[in-house]
């Protein structure tokens, strides 16, 4: 099992059952927080990525994962973006997972993702 956190359009729940191809999937997102990094937009697309930026967190969730749902989710999420370890702030303490970010030059800094 892989803990994923989550930060985007995986974040609507018929988009997580759909890609991931499990209808419970949804249902057992614990929410999360990534203190130092922001949510702005991948350049050139509607979708976000993050980048550090010490003043900042983003909300998501944080969800466990296995190898049949990592290998749809990566493939939703495509080759842009690399599945990168960090820790997140959880109601149950800070959990280890990992989150697709792209590399910063796919960033736009100046493009805040709602």
């Amino acid at each position: 099992m892989t803990s994923l956190f989550v930060y985007g359009t995986l974040l609507d729940p018929e988009v997580l059952a759909r890609m991931s191809g499990e209808s419970a999937l949804p249902r057992r997102r614990v929410p999360a927080r990534l203190e130092g990094w922001r949510r702005v937009h991948l350049r050139g697309t509607p979708y976000p990525t993050l980048i550090e930026d010490d003043a900042s967190a983003v909300q998501g969730a944080v969800l466990r994962v296995g190898p049949a749902a990592l290998a749809r989710l990566s493939a939703y999420e495509g080759s842009a973006y690399l599945l990168t370890p960090l820790t997140v702030l959880t109601p149950r303490g800070p959990v280890r997972a990992r989150a697709w970010i792209a590399p910063s030059w796919r960033a736009d800094p100046a493009h805040p993702w709602p």
